[in-house]
């Protein structure tokens, strides 16, 4: 009877990115930024999931074209450092990520480690065997509470080498957590070997981001009260700069909404560009 034990569904916010990963390649013209409806399998919502308000396919443009610009982004990413010869590929809050499953040909190169919180990695494992992906080799989950235990020394226990440079991938996580817990994250993570990258997304207070993307911000910032999950921490581009100077990462710069703009959606006939609330740190040891 145990093994029938209903899993505990996935975070929402998890979900709701990998929808609109797969909504990207069902709305919008081609060329896709990244084509990604592995989540969607995963997750296997009823009929009438593009319904969900929070799928509204205009209402949700901009936002829908942030979470696949990011997920590009750390792709290319990784695909080049692997490359280099970096062989450790490190998803702080991976959620429904799902570069091991469209990507096996890089990723069989890598040993990849997701972190996330222990329900989420439960379901997803279970899916992902029930799909018949299965669980590669090198695909270690990393199961934890990010502001109640150290993510560093379950890391090391699952196999991560300190010896060894690796790519580090935050994306969405920082807005859920305090000034304190991301100080103490990026001051870990600047011990990494040299050569180590970390690509960390945060957001902008509000007086920062633009006009038209203010009402969206305020949608979330409620959704997320009222989840359970409030948004806790904003930074302007010189702060984040500066936690990451402060932490001792050799280089650091940041990677901003134009600049993604240039990379992914110039010469787009759909007019679809990604909302300004989200920054990337890209830092380096």
């Amino acid at each position: 009877m145990e093994q029938n034990k209903k899993i505990t569904e996935p975070d929402n916010t998890a979900v709701r990115t990998a929808l609109w990963r797969a909504m990207h390649v069902q709305f919008d013209a081609e060329p896709h930024i990244l084509e990604d409806e592995v989540g969607l399998k995963l997750i296997a919502p009823n009929a009438e999931w593009r319904q969900r308000p929070d799928m509204h396919p205009q209402f949700t443009k901009r936002l829908r074209a942030s979470m696949v610009a990011r997920a590009r982004f750390i792709d290319d990413l990784i695909i080049e450092q692997s490359k280099n010869g970096i062989s450790q590929y490190v998803i702080l809050g991976a959620g429904l990520d799902t570069f091991a499953q469209r990507r096996p040909d890089i990723a069989s190169k890598l040993q990849l480690f997701e972190i996330d919180q222990p329900d989420t990695q439960t379901w997803k494992r279970q899916r992902l065997i029930e799909l018949g992906f299965g669980i590669p080799e090198g695909l270690h989950f990393v199961s934890v509470n990010f502001e109640t235990s150290s993510w560093w020394e379950q890391l090391l226990k699952a196999g991560f080498d300190i010896s060894q440079p690796a790519v580090i991938a935050c994306t969405g996580v920082s807005l859920y957590l305090t000034k304190d817990a991301i100080t103490a994250m990026l001051n870990q993570i600047a011990m990494l070997a040299s050569g180590s990258t970390l690509a960390m997304t945060f957001y902008l207070p509000m007086a920062l981001i633009d006009e038209e993307d203010k009402p969206l911000q305020e949608m979330a910032e409620k959704g997320a009260r009222e989840a359970g999950t409030p948004f806790v921490s904003f930074f302007a581009p010189n702060e984040m700069l500066a936690l990451a100077d402060e932490a001792g990462f050799k280089e650091a710069k940041t990677i901003s909404t134009k600049d993604l703009e240039q990379l992914y959606f110039t010469g787009r006939t759909d007019h679809l560009l990604p909302a300004s609330g989200e920054v990337f740190l890209l830092a380096t040891t």
